[in-house]
């Protein structure tokens, strides 16, 4: 059966147990509407839901437990117990017990996905600082996912609706940003952002925005030579294959609203796409894994140690996270059934013409 047709089994990671990950798992599965969209597996333990449980009492949350896919219920909470031995949980603490067992989560998650015993993944928050080990020494989620599925590139891109911010590079203290800023790593990112929307949203020719890495984007070469020795011939490059432009000025890009006239934006570097994109996005970003064989979101906040275990939790990024890994499995089996019959293709899109190959940087 085609996953057009059917409600795909997403599965769900505890993040540190610390953190409000299980609440938020907790609030948002007692809405059974979610459920007519999907049939989520929580890779935990019974434990640590039914620890978190007690805090919110007045949610009504049930679930059923087992270690066998075959026996996954479609209209119910699963919960696929991980580990059985009882784990300290201390809400709002940096533990070493709350990272090790993200993790746990995470690579049982990870290893039901390459298996496709689940359709997706939405994973929790964990912190970076507990979840450090010799068998998992990553800067964050998207290098682990980008080694663990064998992607020679991934992108780090940022969703709300049709906003959608990717970056050249993520986790990277400031002060070795330019080393990264390579026409190679440019053009990469370029060619996984263009075709992560057309076969993960649903855009044939997307036009891309390119943001620059000095102030007011160098300044012809008066702050910085990046912009014009290296980003400027990079969108040059690229230019061959898609609709890209820029490098703009980042200050004023967003201020200006620029961003609208874009199906996504590539920043050069983690605050410089993010601060723009969560203060605009509010509540409701999503952080969607770009380039790999299989879908991966999570909400675009952390832990939240302060207001962990509290009942003080937001779904709303959470819950976008869900609705966006559901729709981008069915972006991808339409972009999947459209290429196996392009005749099909042909008679629901209409081509583009000449005319758009030939709009400049002042019309975009």
């Amino acid at each position: 059966m085609s996953l057009l047709t059917q409600k795909p089994v997403i599965g769900i990671t505890i993040g540190d147990l610390n953190g409000i990950g299980t609440e938020l798992i907790i609030k948002t599965f007692s809405d059974n509407r979610v459920l007519e969209l999907c049939t989520p597996v929580i890779f935990a333990s019974n434990k640590v839901i039914n620890f978190y449980r007690k805090s919110i009492p007045e949610i009504p949350f049930n679930y059923q437990s087992s270690k066998d896919f075959n026996r996954i219920a479609p209209k119910q909470v699963n919960i696929y117990n991980c580990w059985e031995e009882e784990v300290a949980i201390t809400p709002g603490q940096l533990t070493e017990t709350g990272g090790s067992y993200a993790v746990k989560s995470l690579v049982s998650a990870v290893e039901a996905l390459k298996e496709r015993k689940i359709q997706g993944l939405v994973t929790a928050p964990i912190h970076k600082k507990n979840t450090q080990s010799d068998s998992f020494n990553f800067t964050g989620l998207t290098p682990y996912l980008k080694q663990a599925f064998g992607a020679a590139d991934v992108l780090m891109l940022m969703v709300a609706g049709n906003f959608r911010v990717g970056l050249v590079t993520e986790h990277v203290p400031v002060q070795e940003v330019a080393k990264f800023i390579t026409r190679e790593h440019i053009l990469s990112k370029l060619n996984i952002l263009k075709e992560s929307l057309a076969r993960d949203f649903g855009i044939d020719r997307p036009k891309i925005a390119v943001l620059g890495l000095n102030p007011h984007a160098g300044d012809e070469g008066l702050i910085g030579k990046e912009d014009e020795e290296v980003i400027k011939p990079a969108i040059k490059d690229a230019k061959h294959n898609m609709l890209v432009f820029g490098p703009y000025s980042a200050d004023a890009f967003f201020a200006r609203s620029q961003h609208l006239k874009f199906d996504a934006v590539l920043a050069m570097y983690h605050d410089q796409g993010l601060i723009p994109f969560k203060s605009l996005a509010m509540s409701e970003g999503v952080n969607f894994t770009a380039g790999l064989p299989v879908v991966r979101t999570s909400p675009d906040h952390g832990t939240a140690f302060d207001i962990a275990g509290k009942n003080k939790a937001d779904t709303s990024s959470f819950l976008a996270s869900i609705y966006e890994c559901i729709d981008i499995i069915r972006h991808r089996e339409e972009y999947r059934e459209n290429h196996r019959n392009p005749l099909k293709k042909m008679g629901s899109v209409v081509l583009a013409n000449a005319v758009d190959e030939q709009i400049d940087e002042n019309e975009a």
